[in-house]
């Protein structure tokens, strides 16, 4: 658990899922299963947690966003009425500040895109919107890197969403009460120290509580679930000319109130 620079390991083997799965009252009493505090720069971070199932992602929620997309497609837009809804596979999650391994042979086309996710806290279904912040047991930084040439051949989003190292997430979670209203949040994206992208959450389409709202009408979500709730403008296959992540790059998102998640870019041959 993050204290200042500090961290405190959970001493009784609880880990995060078990401590994001407990009661409030519960989390409340945790700090006495935690271990002494070390300096953060003596630690290596590890992914804040690593859901059961895939990761829920929404596409197309920054107005903006939805825009330059349909530029560069050359089609009409057109915003849907609800949510869009796909899923990265677990086994894509890569611990901050660690290397994304992607192969250069399968697609030359890795796309960044800056995400706010939202960590469910307790078991939940048909959460009215009105009640859907009460879910949450925090935020952190995501990015979601795609392989767009993949995403585009399959014609549905879930391959090239889903190959390994392209789910970065962390640098770890901050409990929601201490982020307030997650749609008051600055969001940008760096690579190499150079902006890509720069919003506010105030600018998404379908807010966090209509995106758990929705998202939970008649599926059941579970304490641990991870919600990445769209990407603002600036990805790379929608400029002029379009960028891709190269080998050797450092992307950067970060997000107000939560922090960094740094990772340097390595493709392979």
């Amino acid at each position: 658990m993050l204290e200042g620079d500090s961290v405190r390991p959970f001493a009784s083997g609880l880990g995060m899922m078990g401590y994001v799965a407990l009661d409030p009252s519960a989390r409340d009493a945790a700090p006495a299963s935690l271990g002494p505090a070390v300096p953060l720069h003596r630690v290596t971070l590890r992914a804040p947690i690593r859901p059961a199932k895939n990761v829920f992602c929404v596409g197309r929620n920054y107005i903006a966003h939805a825009e330059e997309g349909a530029r560069a497609r050359g089609e009409t837009l057109e915003l849907p009425p609800v949510p869009t809804f796909f899923t990265k596979a677990p086994t894509a999650i890569v611990d901050p500040d660690r290397p994304l391994v992607l192969s250069g042979a399968l697609s030359p086309m890795y796309d960044w895109e800056a995400e706010l996710a939202v960590v469910i806290g307790r078991r939940c279904r048909d959460v009215a919107e009105g009640e859907a912040l009460d879910v949450i047991f925090g935020y952190t930084c995501l990015d979601d890197v795609t392989a767009r040439d993949l995403q585009r051949k399959h014609g549905q989003w879930f391959k090239g969403k889903s190959l390994d190292g392209t789910c970065p997430l962390g640098p770890w979670i901050v409990p929601a009460e201490a982020i307030g209203d997650p749609q008051m949040l600055d969001i940008k994206l760096r690579v190499n120290g150079e902006v890509k992208q720069h919003a506010s959450t105030a600018t998404m389409i379908f807010s966090v509580k209509r995106i758990v709202a929705e998202l939970s009408a008649g599926l059941t979500l579970e304490p641990g679930d991870v919600i990445a709730t769209g990407t603002p403008e600036g990805v790379g296959f929608a400029r002029t000319p379009p960028e891709f992540l190269k080998d050797g790059d450092v992307v950067e998102v970060e997000i107000e109130k939560i922090g960094v998640l740094r990772n340097p870019v390595r493709i392979t041959t």
